[in-house]
């Protein structure tokens, strides 16, 4: 198999792209996507009536801050799916493997229990503000925004149980590979 040249004997670029596949993005992900270009678009037009106009829109900050939190709550499930999250390799390294497999099974129910709790909360912070508690500028109720992060803390608890069902039925997580691949690396 002859290896490719990015740079030919012209001093050409040669580069090709790999074909985007955009199947297992997962609904979340496109929402998040939605309020990020909402955002972007509230942003723009913050930009143009503060500075071509010079007669800035006072409700595009507030909402703008709050479609950053929209994206930072729905989007922190499509982590959640990946099995992103930061993890601390060193018990795992140094522990007996069926200790490490119990540890990893502890973390996957303590993730989920933890979104768990959180949509709790959330839940019990919007009804003891009811809709008495209105956003800044814009007219509206700030269980709106509570609503968003509220469903983020659902989908990121349904993810979460997803990827523990992943891990126990393929019997082991990202967070055991920890000494595969030390051994693999010859370390």
């Amino acid at each position: 198999m002859s290896e490719q040249k990015i740079i030919d004997d012209d001093g050409h670029f040669h580069a090709e792209d790999e074909e985007i596949d955009l199947s297992d993005t997962i609904a979340e992900g496109w929402i998040a996507l939605g309020l990020f270009w909402l955002l972007g678009a509230t942003v723009l037009y913050q930009f143009v009536t503060r500075y071509v106009f010079n007669d800035s829109a006072s409700w595009t900050e507030e909402v703008a801050r709050y479609m950053l939190i929209g994206v930072v709550f729905v989007g922190a499930a499509i982590g959640v799916h990946k099995n992103n999250q930061i993890q601390v390799d060193f018990f795992y390294r140094h522990l007996p493997a069926a200790v490490g497999r119990w540890m990893s099974r502890v973390v996957d129910v303590l993730r989920t229990a933890f979104f768990v709790a959180a949509a709790v909360m959330t839940v019990q912070m919007m009804l003891k503000i009811g809709n008495n508690t209105r956003m800044t500028i814009v007219d509206a109720p700030m269980n709106i925004v509570y609503g968003v992060c509220l469903f983020g803390f659902i989908a990121m608890a349904w993810r979460s149980l997803q990827v523990a069902r992943i891990h126990w039925q393929r019997g082991y997580s990202v967070l055991e590979m920890v000494r595969a691949f030390e051994a693999a690396c010859g370390r």
